[in-house]
Formats: structure tokens, sequence, C-alpha cells
């Protein structure tokens, strides 16, 4: 017994010690030693995959993007090795020697943490562009005069299109022209984009990289400040306002005295650019030839679907992959609506993305994975889905044809579906007092006739229970079937409850300082109450639409304007580094909004 005990602990003691040597959970940070105001990178790798991520605490700092997840493959020896990498990009807010905690991922069942991270943050941070970063043009190390300096740094809003459909994805990027010394600079307003669902592209180098351009004839150093993807959310004319940025210029002055430097002299002033306002137009996708399983996906894509086994038995599990690969609104595609055999049970499918943002915009795959459990034996053939997008560039709707798989089930196996009954041997049975039977002690069981079950008051009434409980189901049914009849009215009536729950990721995320998150959770929350509430379609869902949705059902103006308020709070919070809205507040006037809805409709 003892050496069994021991045998079976040795091996648990190996198996943990091979997974602690296989996979490793490490966290590497961009700069140990950081200044007020200097921004850098915390990075969580792990060389697998894993679920259930635990962000460390980073209250101490701000969070400007993350935890971003991002996964990688590659090809070593014939095998394809994964790794996941979650990537926070925090500011220091105040001097001092923080700790950062550990983080933790589930593998395999086993909970990973990875090491702890100090940083030092001491002093203000250093410049973020300097004049050794950009010099100026050769020729233009002339004198400028101030009232000049707007023709020798301005900033443009770079944009990919200016005419594109709802849903289509659009490049800005932000690029500085200038032909003269930069010292420092400063960002006044990020840029206001109501209308669009957007993304940034995150660059991970902190120093602008200078390049040669030639813009109206005049050779200019030029920097990208900022890239987004736009997606445009409705039809119409929309306006990405401008991008504010102060900088630091070092200007070159003419010797006013005789003693005075003979090569010029140099003063340093402070002038604010701000780049042009664009307009969008935003057309309406056509309702010519749009197909019934059009959900909005716009760009361009492929779909591969497969199943991982072709023969099986019954009750045990198939997976179906149903992959959509391609460039545009990945992010915004919805998991697609398959019909299986009525023998097969359908589970919720498992998305996963593997989704990259760059300059030329967002492209990638989104996958769902869903389990089907056929319950009978037979031959199926398994046609599930069809995938339908627009494609831009065509202008036109494109469906594009799954793979079918011919399905065989055998029969399950026996003791799974039939209990297994053992009767036992006749040897076994012994019969007692065959020959003679004992004399009774006990009471015979006498009663008086006519005192029996049948033919009593509770024999009938037991005798109609069951008619009358078969015509009460009857008629429930039927009731239930009519009240639920029209999906619309459905989808109003739940719409409390679903916001709540919507409202209730928020409260997480508020509770762990996730601002970004919060206020996204937010901005789902309203406006996925309002598509169900006052029937919107998600194409349709505007400022406006939602007024005169409101105003048709007699709701107040001032519940409107805490409505308009809220959600160009969360649209600036969002995008915006804007720290005088308060998140508390914002929470519970997205409550407060929502109880009045419900209170008049």
């Amino acid at each position: 017994m003892k050496k069994g005990f021991c045998t079976i602990l040795f091996l648990l003691l190996s198996t943990t010690l091979l997974f602690a040597a296989d996979t490793k959970f490490t966290a590497t940070v961009s700069k140990s030693q950081v200044g007020v105001g200097e921004q850098f990178e915390i990075d969580f790798t792990l060389n697998t995959t894993g679920t259930r991520f635990t962000p460390p605490d980073v209250s101490a700092f701000q969070v400007l993007s993350g935890p971003n997840e991002s996964i990688s493959a590659t090809v070593v020896n014939g095998s394809s090795v994964v790794s996941t990498t979650y990537s926070f990009i925090l500011a220091a807010t105040k001097e001092g020697t923080f700790n950062i905690t550990a983080a933790a991922i589930v593998v395999n069942g086993h909970t990973l943490t990875s090491n702890p991270l100090k940083i030092k943050v001491q002093g203000q941070a250093p410049p973020q562009t300097k004049t050794q970063a950009q010099p100026a043009p050769a020729d233009d190390n002339s004198q400028v005069n101030t009232k000049d300096l707007a023709k020798s740094l301005f900033m443009r809003a770079d944009v990919s299109k200016t005419k594109v459909y709802t849903g289509e994805q659009i490049k800005v990027r932000y690029k500085l022209y200038t032909r003269v010394d930069l010292v420092a600079n400063q960002l006044d307003k990020a840029p206001d984009l109501n209308g669009f669902w957007n993304q940034d592209v995150v660059n991970k180098n902190p120093n602008a990289m200078w390049t040669a351009e030639t813009y109206n004839g005049v050779k200019y150093s030029v920097a990208v400040i900022k890239e987004t993807v736009l997606f445009a959310e409705h039809s119409g004319d929309l306006t990405i306002d401008p991008l504010a940025m102060t900088f630091i210029v070092r200007l070159k002055t003419p010797p006013r005295k005789f003693m005075d430097n003979p090569y010029g002299n140099f003063q340093d002033i402070k002038y604010q650019v701000k780049s042009t306002p664009v307009t969008v137009h935003a057309a309406p996708l056509p309702e010519a030839g749009k197909p019934v399983g059009f959900s909005g996906a716009v760009g361009s894509f492929s779909v591969y679907t497969d199943i991982d086994k072709k023969e099986l038995k019954a009750n045990e599990t198939i997976n179906y992959t149903f992959e959509v690969k391609g460039s545009g609104n990945l992010n915004l595609i919805n998991a697609p609506k398959i019909t299986p055999p009525v023998d097969f049970e359908k589970y919720d499918p498992k998305t996963t993305d593997r989704i990259t943002v760059d300059s030329n915009g967002i492209a990638g795959s989104r996958q769902f994975s869903y389990l089907l459990i056929p319950r009978h034996q037979g031959n199926y053939k398994l046609d599930l889905a069809k995938f339908t997008y627009f494609d831009p560039s065509a202008k036109r709707y494109i469906t594009l044809p799954t793979s079918e798989f011919n399905i065989k089930v055998n029969k399950g196996d026996m003791q799974v579906n039939v209990p297994v009954f053992n009767s036992a041997d006749q040897q076994d049975i012994k019969m007692l007092g065959n020959d003679i039977r004992y004399i009774k002690t006990s009471s015979a069981g006498l009663y008086q006739h006519g005192g029996e079950f049948y033919g009593s008051v509770m024999y009938y009434i037991l005798l109609l229970l069951g008619p009358l409980s078969f015509a009460a189901a009857f008629f429930y049914r039927r009731w239930e079937a009519d009240y639920n009849s029209d999906l619309v009215l459905v989808k109003s009536r739940k719409a409390g409850k679903v916001a709540a729950k919507r409202l209730a990721d928020a409260d997480k995320q508020l509770a762990a300082g996730n601002k970004v998150a919060f206020f996204e959770a937010i901005a789902r929350g309203l406006y996925g109450y309002l598509s169900d509430k006052l029937n919107i379609p998600v194409a349709d869902l505007n400022k406006e639409t939602i007024e005169e949705r409101l105003r048709v059902r007699s709701v107040s103006e001032p519940v409107i304007k805490q409505l308009n308020d809220t959600m160009d709070s969360c649209e600036m919070a969002r995008f915006a580094p804007v720290s005088v809205i308060s998140q508390q507040q914002v929470f519970e006037n997205a409550k407060n909004i929502i109880n009045e809805i419900e209170d008049k409709l």
C-alpha cells in the first residue's frame, strides 16, 4: 500500500515538474526607469496558449492601452510553436519606486504566475521630439519670420478615402510637416471621432520617424503623429475633427549688435498646430440585392470550414470550424447562425481572433468553433452556413458557399444508452416455508366493506386531475407561443435585463480601474439597449434616429439630453485623455437613463 502511494506521488510530482519546465510565463518591461509622463510598455509572454488571464495591479500608473492580446505561430523543426503575449502601454504619473505584481493565467488546468517587476520613476519625462531627431532641411537654416511660421510648420489629416460605404474601413494618418527645428511637443486635444468605430495603430517605437516629402512644391521633414483605422457607423456626412498639439520651435534670429554671434542667435517660442477638419461622406449600403442572411460584414473576405471527424458513434462530439479571413470590419463580424440536423445538439461557439492593425488597415481572421453532438445513428449531410459580405470595390454583395460534409454516425455503446440489468441466478434464490406456512401473529388487515379507495371522492378528483392538467398545459403553451410570437416585442421586453448584464460588466471594469474598457462597456450597453428597446437596426443606430424615436414615445427632453451627454462623455473618454469625467457619475447616469425609459415605455 505504501509503495503504491509513493509511486503515485512520484508520478504526480514528475508531471508537475515537466509541465513547469516546458511552459513559461514571463514579464518584461521596455524601460525600468522612466520620468513622470513618460510612456513604457509591459509584455507578458506565454510560450503556448492559455485561458483566464488575470492582469497585474497597475493602479499606480495611467493605462493608455491594454491588455492587448496577440497570438503568434512559428514553425520549428517542422512543428508549429504558438506563443501568446498580453501587452500594456502605461504612463508614469508620479515619482517613486513601484512594484507591478505578477500576472496569472491558466494552462491545461494549472495556474501560472509571471515574475513581478519594479519600475523607478524619477524626474520629468525627456522631450519626445528633439532637434537631433528631425533636423530641418539643409536649405532652410535661414531666418524664419514668426508670421510665416504657418507655412513652415503645420499638420494634415491624410485620409485614404473621403467617399465610402457604411462599414467600410478608412485609414487616417495625422502627419506633421516642418521646415524648422522643434525642441519639444505636447498633445492638446485628440480628434473627435463621433460616428466612427475606430482602432488606433499602436506604434511601439517611442521616437518619431522622420522622412523627406515634397508638398505643394516645397520640401519638408515629415513625421506621422497618429494612425487610426475608422469604420463609418451610419450614413451621412461625418467629420473628423482636428488633432491639436503645441510645439516649442527654435527660430534663428539675426545678430543685433556688433559683438553678437555672427552666425545668428536662436529663440524658442511656443506655437500651436491644429489639423484641418476632414469631411467623409458615408453612403448607405444598397438595399437592392441585399441577401437575407447579410449581417453587416464589409470588406474583402474568404471562408474556410472544416470538421475534425467524419465517422463517429452517437453521443460523441464533432468540432465544426467556421473561419473568416480577409480585411475589413472583422471585429464587428458575429458568429453565423448554423442549422445542423434535428438529431444534432449544438452549443455556443468559441471565438478566436488573429487580427492585426497596422498602416494597411485591419486584417486577419476570426474563427468560430462549434461543438456538435449527434444523438442517433445514421448518415447525415452537414451544409451548415453561408457567409455574405459587401465588397466596396465591386459595389455588390457576395455570398460565399461552404463545404458540405458527409457524416456517418454509428450506434452508440449500449452501456451508455441503456442501463444493464443483471437478474439473480436461480441457485441464489431460497424459498422459505414452501411446505407448511407459518402461523400469522400480526393483524390480517381487515377493513370495512364499502370503505375502498375505488369510488371515493379522492378517486374521482385524481381521475379528473390528469385531463385538467393536460388542458391547462395546452392553453398555457398556446398563450406562451402568442406572447413570444412578435420577436420585436420580445427583444423590447428583455432589453432592460440585457442592459443590466452589460452595465454589470462596466461595473467590473470600473472596480478594476480600466478606464477605456469601462467607457466602451457603457457605450455598448446604452446603444445595445436602445437598439433592442426601440427596434432600431444596428446600421441605422445614430443619435438623430434615437432622439426621434424617443420623442415619438413621449420620453422627456431632460432624459434625452442626459442620454446625449452620457454618450458624448463616453466617446470623449474613450479616445481623448480627459480626466475630468467622473466614471462613477457616468455609470449612475447610464442606470438612471435606462430606468427612466423603462418606466416610460
